[in-house]
């Protein structure tokens, strides 16, 4: 950009005063061209100062505009790294945030855990006793819950909490009870209810009239001692006298007088006796069942029930009734003493400390 400056003019000179003639004219002129010469030279010297000036101020626009532009690149690079920068700092809020949830999320489990752990412990603890107690009544065995009860106690010893030392002693007085306690013999059970069913088809009924005397002549034939010469007697006599004796308990077999207390008995079908026998076998294989099934109350029901059958239609003078009616009893009188021992203590100290108490 130039600007245009006016020169001064030059000042004004009065006119000269007439001179004399000669001398004086030639110094006027002199006067007046130094005069002059000097207004040059001023005037040039303001010449280049001006345009020194303007130069100057040309290179400062230049040098402004320059600045301004790069005033206004590093505004927009300041106002891009403000916005990556805001988002960072977003995306670094963010990330905090989650670390500060996961934190109290991690604080609350490890509480949640030390505060658990006994609770943890007395579960498992319940779990496998309870787990040991079926294995015993199905296996007919107290090594399960003896060992299921010592490995408790270790578990509540390595523990060391002063809240489960009920628990301790229950477990403690348990394990002395099951020490003391009888095991019941199950094969033993099981081998004399097989001998029973196996005597069932040996039982005489109530109303085998016919029956009684030819058992008696047996047993009154096996208690007598054979007279001497009784093998020299010849076949043919020997045959005619047990045709005889036949036909005398036949004859006498025709009419009986005794008392009835069962007339139910007395009345029972020749052929239903079959099904009468099958029935009480039926009676003591389900007490088989339920003995291998630890289901004593089920089984003394069954030998309870087999026991009412055999004293109302089986012959009670008989020798094999009354021997399986006493097996009967003591079966029954075994069962109630061969009951599985409960752990009662052990558990209500369980739901003690379940609960907090």
């Amino acid at each position: 950009m130039s600007t245009e400056t006016a020169l001064p003019a030059p000042p004004e000179t009065p006119p000269p005063a007439p001179a004399p003639a000669g001398g004086g004219g030639r110094i006027a002129l002199t006067l007046l061209g130094i005069v002059a010469a000097a207004g040059l030279a001023g005037s040039l010297l303001l010449w280049q100062r001006l345009s020194s000036i303007q130069e100057q101020l040309a290179r400062q626009t230049a040098d402004s505009g320059a600045q301004a532009i790069e005033a206004r690149t590093m505004a927009r690079e300041a106002q891009d790294l403000a916005r990556e920068t805001s988002a960072r700092l977003a995306v670094t809020e963010a990330r905090v945030g989650e670390v500060a949830l996961q934190r109290g999320q991690l604080e609350e489990l490890m509480q949640s855990l030390s505060r658990t752990r006994d609770e943890n412990l007395v579960v498992d603890v319940e779990a496998g006793l309870r787990l040991a107690q079926q294995q015993s009544q199905l296996t007919g065995s107290l090594q399960p819950l003896v060992a299921a009860l010592k490995s408790a106690g270790q578990r509540i010893d390595r523990a060391a909490q002063p809240r489960l030392a009920p628990l301790q002693r229950a477990i403690s007085h348990d394990l002395e009870r099951l020490e003391r306690a009888a095991v019941t013999d199950t094969a033993g059970l099981l081998g004399r209810l097989d001998e029973l069913v196996r005597q069932v088809d040996e039982l005489p009924l109530l109303n085998a009239v016919a029956q009684a005397p030819a058992m008696r002549r047996k047993a009154a034939a096996a208690q007598t001692p054979a007279a001497p010469g009784a093998t020299d007697v010849p076949r043919w006599q020997a045959v005619l006298r047990n045709a005889w004796d036949a036909v005398a308990d036949e004859a006498r077999g025709l009419v009986r007088v005794s008392r009835i207390d069962q007339p139910d008995a007395v009345l029972l079908a020749p052929d239903q006796a079959f099904f009468l026998r099958e029935n009480l076998k039926l009676k003591l294989l389900n007490a088989r069942l339920a003995v291998l099934a630890r289901r004593m109350d089920s089984a003394r029901a069954d030998l309870a029930s087999a026991s009412g059958a055999l004293a109302k239609y089986f012959d009670p003078a008989s020798r094999r009734t009354q021997s399986a009616a006493d097996a009967l009893q003591q079966l029954q009188a075994h069962m109630k003493t061969a009951e599985m021992p409960q752990l009662d203590d052990t558990f209500a100290a369980l739901a003690t400390a379940a609960a907090g108490r």
